[in-house]
């Protein structure tokens, strides 16, 4: 049974690499804020609102999380089995759904607009992860997981190679970014917005961290190069702070690789935050961005770190 640590520093924060110590803060530990889903993913923080949003896609439901109170409710059923989760540039909640098939996004009346479901006539597959460049595009994924069964979405054919999107913020405009990378899942921009990163889930014989420069004012993607060989683990949801380095949602196989795996900008491991369970993503929350917010598996976790998220995410 997992405990929260009850001394300074949390051994939970492991220092792989000196250069980590800057970001860990002594007097910090990892929190748990709700345990009760099935499978954890895609959190955004609504600064606004103080007030988290998750998804939990098995269950159908987004959750919401109250930072003031702690109080967990239900934020939407049916989800439309939905997985990850942004806010636009007007903040707004974007959200890729399995079970729709689409990519939609939350009016500030609660109404849903359906930004993408299909391309030339074919359907999407299941929108996995989503975040929102600095001109308004929306970038998602495209992978078949959602459609390979009825746990987190409904069986269905793949109609639409995976791929990585971009979705124009002014005209709506879909383009297919990047059709060769094996099982697309999360993505995340380098602070400066020159780098385009993503998780390639079913490279072989390991998932990979890929790399590709963004060219063209954001409208073109080239020289795609592996940034990161995860070997044993399984890099899934991720985000970057404000230096650059890649905070991962990692685990599974080994107990002893669940939680986030941090890599610095050279791609070296630097640090690792210990869960009971797999993490699956991430973001940063809270008034200055520098609260970590794990969904893993069951549950929610949170840890102070001294750092901040770079914005987008």
């Amino acid at each position: 049974m997992w405990q929260p640590s009850t001394r300074y520093p949390d051994p939970a924060v492991q220092v792989l690499d000196a250069s980590f110590n800057q970001y860990r803060l002594p007097l910090a530990s990892v929190e748990r804020l709700y345990d009760g889903c099935r499978w954890s993913e895609g959190p955004v923080y609504v600064a606004d609102g103080r007030y988290l949003l998750w998804s939990d896609i098995p269950n159908d439901r987004i959750l919401k999380w109250e930072e003031e109170t702690g109080a967990v409710s239900v934020f939407r059923k049916t989800s439309w089995n939905a997985n990850g989760n942004t806010r636009d540039r007007q903040g707004r909640l974007v959200t890729c759904e399995h079970r729709g098939r689409r990519v939609t996004r939350t009016e500030y009346d609660g109404s849903l607009t359906v930004l993408m479901d299909s391309y030339q006539g074919k359907r999407l597959n299941s929108p996995n992860d989503v975040v929102v460049k600095s001109d308004g595009s929306i970038w998602f994924t495209d992978p078949s997981f959602g459609i390979s069964g009825y746990y987190e979405g409904e069986k269905a054919d793949s109609e639409i190679t995976p791929a990585v999107w971009r979705i124009d913020g002014q005209t709506g405009e879909a383009t297919m970014m990047a059709a060769d990378i094996d099982g697309p899942n999360g993505l995340a921009f380098s602070p400066d917005e020159t780098i385009l990163y993503v998780v390639a889930s079913r490279a072989m014989p390991s998932r990979k961290i890929v790399a590709l420069d963004v060219l063209d004012g954001g409208k073109k993607l080239a020289n795609q190069r592996v940034f990161i060989d995860a070997g044993p683990g399984t890099p899934d949801g991720f985000r970057l702070d404000i230096d650059g380095n890649l905070w991962c949602g990692w685990g599974m196989g080994d107990p002893g690789l669940d939680g986030v795996r941090i890599f610095n900008k050279n791609a070296e491991p630097i640090g690792h935050i210990a869960l009971p369970e797999r993490c699956a993503n991430l973001c940063f929350g809270g008034r200055f961005r520098n609260r970590l917010f794990m969904a893993a598996s069951h549950g929610l976790y949170s840890l102070y770190v001294n750092t901040q998220g770079a914005l987008g995410g």
